[in-house]
């Protein structure tokens, strides 16, 4: 049925009509939002506008919906690969983007430092243009973001940042769908996050604002996120009218939050500062004690893997933390992005209120 489908839509004697009524049968009905991704890059959070971001967390909620919860098959990536370096070792990005894609029909090919150097022992130019030779998108979880940049500039597919230095969208993607199937709807939510000044930090301050989420900022001195992207946050806040919030005290920072949100104070390549920041970090542990300063339905997230002086027990695995959810949603949503970097597929679910 599904091959005699392609055979048919592919017709020339179809008028333009009746194609249209077979691609609504194959892909679903069509969007209800003006937006267009397909053959766009996903460096950074902050080159996409309100109505894309809520249409890729739309593109996540019907994906779940039909293929976990209705157990439909969707080979949407059939006859397509997916190049995926790896710098930096990972857990939920693997797994999320190597069986997400699977499962969408495609091929994904996981290329770790032992199989390709970037810039060693080939340029990242001749590397980007081989692989875009071979394969339909890269997902690169790389040190540098200027890597990133050069391989948008060299490649003629997609290039998804997995995460850099400076950003990690994929994971913030997932945390607002996580927030979104919680609380039923992100405008007027209050974030909290209290911890370092860090590439996941920056993918929420350069979003936030525009699904209509304050934002309130406790960081130690000299962990402050970059200056640069705190400029673009406060600009944000002006335009879409959300509070910005930046302090070193977590208790103000969790005041009237909704969401308590941390992550590892030292980060892969940072192992050689971990005396120093563990001392610099005093004070800034997630507990209940932190959480009686914030809103009655407060939640924690953590992007994990988490340490014990980031969050004690007793919040992290209570019932308002919702981290294992957020993990499992990685999947969803980068399969969002996969699907709408890639394909003419629109969601069937009907649009969610955000």
């Amino acid at each position: 049925m599904l091959f005699n489908m392609r055979n048919v839509f592919s017709t020339a004697k179809l008028t333009w009509t009746s194609k249209q009524l077979l691609r609504h049968l194959w892909y679903g009905p069509p969007a209800q939002m003006n937006v267009h991704l397909k053959g766009r890059d996903l460096l950074t959070l902050q080159n996409y506008t309100a109505d894309e971001l809520k249409y890729l967390l739309w593109m996540a909620s019907d994906l779940k919906q039909r293929i976990k919860h209705k157990g439909e098959y969707l080979p949407l990536m059939q006859g397509k690969s997916l190049a995926m370096i790896f710098e930096k070792r990972s857990t939920r990005t693997r797994l999320s983007a190597e069986t997400g894609f699977a499962l969408l029909g495609g091929h994904p090919s996981f290329l770790t430092t032992q199989d390709i150097h970037l810039g060693t022992n080939e340029s990242l130019t001749d590397t980007a243009r081989v692989l875009s030779s071979m394969t339909n998108a890269i997902l690169a979880r790389v040190c540098k973001h200027n890597d990133l940049d050069l391989m948008t500039k060299e490649a003629t597919i997609p290039i998804i940042n997995g995460l850099s230095d400076l950003y990690h969208p994929l994971q913030i993607l997932a945390d607002y769908l996580t927030l979104q199937e919680h609380y039923g709807g992100l405008n007027g939510l209050t974030i909290s996050w209290i911890g370092d000044g860090n590439n996941v930090l920056h993918s929420i301050m350069t979003s936030a604002a525009k699904l209509g989420m304050h934002l309130h900022i406790a960081t130690p001195k000299g962990f402050e996120p970059d200056l640069r992207i705190t400029k673009i946050t406060e600009q944000y806040s002006k335009e879409y009218g959300t509070k910005l919030l930046l302090t070193r005290d977590p208790l103000e920072a969790a005041d009237g939050a909704n969401v308590l949100v941390t992550d590892t104070w030292i980060s892969m390549g940072q192992e050689e500062q971990k005396e120093e920041r563990l001392k610099a970090f005093q004070g800034y542990q997630i507990t209940m004690q932190t959480a009686k300063s914030a809103a009655s339905n407060w939640t924690f997230l953590h992007c994990l893997p988490r340490k014990t002086e980031e969050v004690d027990d007793e919040v992290f695995y209570s019932p308002r933390s919702l981290v294992f959810q957020e993990a499992e949603n990685r999947k969803w949503t980068i399969m969002a992005v996969m699907v709408s970097l890639l394909t003419d597929y629109s969601p069937q679910l009907q649009k969610p209120t955000f």
